[in-house]
């Protein structure tokens, strides 16, 4: 088994190679499968929110997106990961697969423009990628009948894998409630469209290795997610040193099951 529990959010200790070997393997086998890969801000995202924890803890793959999540399973449990799983990453890596394979993919999420400059960018890297449909983000609640009608779209296309790039923690739920009705897997990638897309810049390599990209990222959108780090990532270290000392638990709940009654679309 290779799910750990970390604060409670149930992380797999995996590899690029094993995640994407998943991934494909479900697509042949057109099963539905869900995967998302969580940073700090994921985990804790759980953790604050007990149904949104019973969520990703009902997810196929949870990657350490982060380092600081692969330094918990490492620190937690002995797992002996050298890298993390980034999600933009690990997309190119499955989409490399895909390409290879002739399996089409569906991309769901971000705006019009953002896939306008996406879509050339990823037929640039991968000539053979098969894109079999795209479709913006609604920026709203789904409507009655609304999730069959995607589900449906997505299915008549062909793909054998949709991307999902909402932004945590609207596309993890999006992955989990669309799940039963979909025989392919779904990737809740994040800013991986961002970054493909040549809208967001990367951070250095030696950043990444270090666990700084939260600094990165604050430095590029201070507004918008000074909160979110000043906040979260002391939390963060706080219930980890909790959790490795004893003085809390960190009780994982059990995995939802139930489809949620509304999620953005």
């Amino acid at each position: 088994m290779t799910k750990k529990n970390v604060l409670g959010v149930l992380v797999d200790a995996t590899t690029y190679a094993e995640a994407t070997e998943r991934v494909v393997a479900a697509a042949q086998d057109r099963r539905p499968m869900a995967l998302t890969a969580l940073a700090v801000h994921g985990v804790m995202t759980g953790v604050l929110d007990p149904p949104h924890n019973a969520r990703l803890n009902s997810f196929d793959v949870v990657t350490p997106d982060g380092q600081p999540v692969r330094w918990a399973l490492n620190l937690l449990h002995g797992a002996g990961l050298t890298d993390r799983v980034y999600g933009p990453l690990l997309t190119l890596h499955v989409l490399s697969r895909f390409a290879d394979e002739g399996l089409p993919v569906y991309l769901y999420g971000s705006t019009d423009e953002t896939l306008a400059r996406l879509i050339p960018e990823l037929e640039r890297m991968f000539p053979a990628l098969k894109i079999a449909g795209v479709e913006a983000s609604k920026f709203r609640a789904v409507q009655p009948g609304e999730d069959v009608e995607i589900a449906d779209r997505i299915k008549a296309s062909g793909a054998r894998l949709v991307l999902v790039g909402l932004g945590c923690p609207r596309q993890e739920v999006f992955t989990y409630a669309m799940r039963p009705l979909l025989d392919m897997p779904m990737m809740a990638v994040g800013a991986a469209f961002d970054y493909h897309a040549g809208l967001l810049r990367q951070p250095p390599p030696w950043m990444q290795r270090a666990g700084l990209e939260w600094f990165w990222r604050l430095g590029l959108e201070p507004k918008r997610l000074w909160r979110r780090y000043v906040i979260l990532n002391p939390a963060y270290l706080g219930r980890l040193f909790a959790q490795k000392t004893g003085l809390w638990k960190a009780q994982p709940p059990a995995p939802a099951t139930e489809r949620p009654s509304t999620f953005a679309v």
